[in-house]
């Protein structure tokens, strides 16, 4: 019954993500969404300092819905800092608002009030932040844990002592850099959506659920995953499929009103 529950509405969610008026724009050409390696230097102190600052509110606000004489536990400190450079993951969404703005000389990160679509600026803050981050998440989580560091002390400790991403300034912006795209706000019912399908993910009833992009969806997109379920057995165990199914329907029908 759990199962049957999710998956009516998963396909609800998707149906209303793919059905919004702004999908009408799809076949308009697509900016690009590859990050700019070249740009990293530029913002990789930046984009740690952000990163130390997410980690530390994001703990916070886990520590505001505990009694004052519980402390997070180190494997949710652990989770935060796995995620924090994921956009799959809701601990990431911190990056669909910021900007890259270039400042003279230099790249600045500018925070917007919305969350914007997430293209090629969107990928390299993903891209930095995972050089920053490298295999050290557990030893970030650690001194979290055991710490309870401010935002400034963890800045520190993951930029200057662990990572050495602000061990000196960044070099200056080549006079001839493209510019980057212009920050595109994203529809507010397309954030919400977006928000309910990350959330939904690994609830019971829905274990091998898998979070696609609006050019997956429209495009059939799915990858190519190995079919190692077993025989029906129950429906749960055929969820996964069934839910791709749904989904390949959904963009079939939406290819079709669309003439793509």
């Amino acid at each position: 019954m759990a199962s049957r529950a999710v998956a009516l509405l998963v396909a609800v969610a998707l149906a209303a993500f793919l059905l919004h008026p702004a999908a009408a724009a799809a076949g308009q050409k697509k900016p690009a969404t590859a990050a700019r390696r070249e740009d990293i230097p530029y913002i990789r102190c930046q984009v740690c300092e952000r990163i130390a600052r997410e980690i530390s509110a994001q703990v916070a606000k886990k520590q505001q819905a505990l009694p004052p004489s519980k402390k997070v536990p180190e494997i949710e400190i652990i989770e935060i800092a796995e995620n924090v450079c994921n956009l799959k993951k809701q601990e990431a969404d911190w990056m669909l608002r910021i900007d890259i703005v270039e400042k003279g000389d230099k790249l600045q990160l500018v925070e917007q009030d919305e969350e914007g679509h997430c293209n090629a600026e969107c990928k390299t803050i993903e891209r930095a932040c995972q050089e920053v981050i490298g295999y050290a998440d557990t030893d970030i989580a650690e001194f979290v844990y055991k710490n309870n560091p401010s935002a400034d002390q963890l800045m520190k400790f993951l930029c200057k002592d662990l990572s050495k991403a602000c061990a000196k300034d960044p070099p200056p912006v080549p006079k001839d850099r493209v510019p980057g795209e212009p920050f595109a706000r994203k529809p507010s019912k397309d954030a919400e959506m977006e928000k309910i399908l990350k959330s939904m993910e690994g609830m019971p009833g829905a274990p091998s659920m898998k979070m696609y992009s609006r050019d997956d969806l429209m495009k059939n997109n799915f990858g190519t995953e190995d079919d190692d379920d077993e025989d029906d057995e129950d429906e749960d165990d055929n969820f996964p499929k069934n839910l791709v199914m749904i989904q390949n329907g959904l963009s079939e029908n939406f290819h079709s009103k669309l003439h793509i």
